[in-house]
């Protein structure tokens, strides 16, 4: 089994780990996109999108590119990063982004947030895999002597984002969603996340 085979209950018991629903980012400071993301936005939702292809290269791939650009190139992005943190537990399997404390090396090193994009366009369905994704990121850290306490997660449609947080054995799901008609929200969010760590 991979990320993406988990259910939410066996993970609760496989792991022991709590879920809370709380809100994770109560005080945002919108961070204000360049015109370039603006622009790039506003000709990619002219287009279909009707598959997960479609939404990572064309609204996701420029939100993440707009953060590292506005972070002066500080952290890493990686697509399609196969994690492998423990095969015989399932925590293994292709992520669709990563973002690293490290950018320099073609290796991921220091991961502290995955972002997955939503199967069937439900934020629902995707959530016991960002979780289990999560885990995994948390137990390639330790095997690296990275003692990251706590890893971040989002899920999203494209339009739709769902954050998670987690800490010790609790995952911590936000209560609100965040959508695409506010991007400096989304923005903000990530840079509070990118925030959290020392890079």
């Amino acid at each position: 089994m991979a990320y993406s085979g988990f259910k939410l209950r066996q993970l609760k018991q496989q792991f022991k780990i709590n879920e809370k629903g709380i809100p994770l980012f109560p005080q945002i400071t919108p961070l204000i996109p360049s015109d370039w993301l603006n622009q790039t936005l506003n000709i990619g939702l002219k287009m279909p999108l009707l598959s997960e292809k479609a939404r990572s290269e064309r609204i996701i791939s420029p939100i993440l590119f707009e953060l590292w650009e506005q972070n002066n190139e500080k952290f890493g992005i990686y697509s399609g990063f196969n994690l492998e943190a423990d095969s015989k537990q399932g925590l293994n399997g292709e992520c669709d982004f990563i973002l690293a404390t490290r950018g320099d090396t073609y290796t991921v090193e220091s991961p502290v947030f995955t972002l997955i994009e939503a199967k069937d366009s439900d934020i629902k369905l995707g959530i016991p895999q960002c979780i289990a994704q999560m885990l995994g990121a948390k137990l390639y850290n330790q095997q690296d002597g990275n003692d990251i306490s706590f890893i971040y997660g989002c899920v999203t449609t494209g339009d739709d984002w769902q954050f998670l947080k987690l800490e010790d054995d609790t995952v911590y799901i936000d209560t609100e969603r965040y959508y695409l008609d506010n991007v400096p929200q989304i923005l903000g969010i990530l840079q509070n996340i990118i925030e959290h760590y020392a890079f």
